[in-house]
């Protein structure tokens, strides 16, 4: 079980590192990427033997710096069926721009227009290979580990108009924490992952892989019959029922919450919710 980390030291330096329960074995400087979960990246993690920290005296940053963040809505049987929407007969692909992205610890920024912003706890996969016309039979070779997201998700945004425009309201700045870690394939069950959403102690949302319509291979498979997946891409395959937004009544983020994403073999990502000033 391995657990690469990004940090910055109490020096100012961004570092990439072992996640060792509480301390932090120094890897060396951290990649652009933030860390991309190939075999070569994970072996400089495992034989990481330098500086050790305390997790509590550095700042946790988000592990991954995407080049792209690909997104799938109404992927679990759950919200599908809370949601009173057809079950999709191909998956629902959206993107989150890589602006958006923060950090474990940091806050969610809520934009004064949004009235509705919701929460959407997802597990997170990390792409380590390049690849185009992935088969369902390849895929796992593809994936190099598993992440906490939190697909935020601005609710006036997304369905004011029409035709539901996904990408403004899902990609607002601060609307995708991840982290705390990536975890190695092997630190997880990974045909049956376990996601937990909490708000201020409460659970809002519960639910495992195995009620996924589209499964992590077919997803990839999918996703590059036309598009290349590189080192580093996030897959954030989909929410299980249990969002603000269908909720009676609804249970949208507020100013001062406290929310935490769980992922089985991953950890617990943490953000506090805070109202643009």
């Amino acid at each position: 079980m391995t657990q690469a980390i990004r940090f910055t030291t109490p020096t100012g330096d961004v570092r990439l590192g072992r996640l060792d329960g509480p301390t932090i074995t120094d890897a060396g400087a951290a990649p652009a990427v933030g860390f991309d979960s190939s075999e070569s990246a994970w072996s400089i993690i495992e034989n990481a033997s330098g500086a050790t920290f305390d997790v509590d005296d550095v700042t946790v940053l988000s592990p991954v710096n995407p080049g792209k963040v690909v997104a799938i809505g109404l992927n679990y049987r759950s919200h599908v069926e809370e949601t009173k929407l057809a079950h999709p007969d191909a998956p629902v692909v959206f993107a989150k721009f890589p602006s958006s992205i923060t950090g474990p610890n940091d806050d969610i920024v809520i934009p004064r227009e949004e009235t509705r912003p919701d929460f959407e706890g997802e597990v997170g996969i990390v792409i380590s290979r390049r690849g185009y016309r992935v088969g369902k039979g390849d895929a796992w070779a593809y994936v190099g580990g598993f992440v906490a997201l939190n697909d935020v998700s601005g609710r006036r945004s997304q369905l004011e108009t029409p035709m539901r425009q996904f990408t403004l309201g899902k990609s607002f700045d601060t609307f995708t924490p991840l982290g705390p870690v990536v975890a190695s394939v092997d630190s997880v069950t990974k045909d049956a992952v376990d996601v937990r959403t909490v708000i201020n102690g409460e659970v809002m949302q519960k639910g495992n892989t195995r009620d996924l319509i589209f499964d992590i291979p077919t997803l990839i498979e999918y996703l590059t019959r036309g598009l290349t997946l590189e080192p580093g891409d996030v897959i954030a395959t989909g929410t299980p029922g249990g969002v603000g937004d269908e909720r009676t009544p609804p249970r949208y983020l507020r100013d001062g919450d406290v929310v935490e994403v769980t992922v089985a073999g991953v950890g617990t990502l943490r953000n506090h919710v805070k109202n643009e000033a």
